[in-house]
């Protein structure tokens, strides 16, 4: 079995100040096919549901369905904020390739 992703203070700093908690969601990241290189990334807030790995701190969740847990072993989920924008990144040691804006990737 793959580590878990492991996942930033500053992702769970960013989910803290945008109050995801206090409107009961977390954030969910998950694989789905397409994207320009075969898989993409689905990042939003949404419920916790049954089956989900929880990933907890400062208060917060990230949740990860069981589906795409896999493809996110040992993955790092992060918050950048940059010139061009602030966002919630994903580092994957199992992406072979991925886009130039890091939103889809292969295996």
């Amino acid at each position: 079995m793959a580590l878990p992703p492991r996942v930033t203070h500053r992702t769970f700093e960013r989910l803290s100040e945008i109050g995801a908690s206090k409107q009961g969601k977390a954030l969910r990241v998950a694989v789905e096919g397409g994207g320009c290189s075969g898989f993409q990334y689905q990042i939003e807030l949404d419920d916790v549901a049954d089956g989900d790995t929880v990933l907890e701190g400062d208060g917060e969740k990230v949740v990860i369905d069981d589906v795409s847990l896999p493809f996110l072993g040992g993955a790092t989920i992060d918050f950048t904020e940059e010139l061009i924008g602030a966002r919630f990144t994903i580092e994957n040691p199992n992406a072979s390739s991925s886009c130039g804006c890091g939103v889809s990737f292969s295996m």
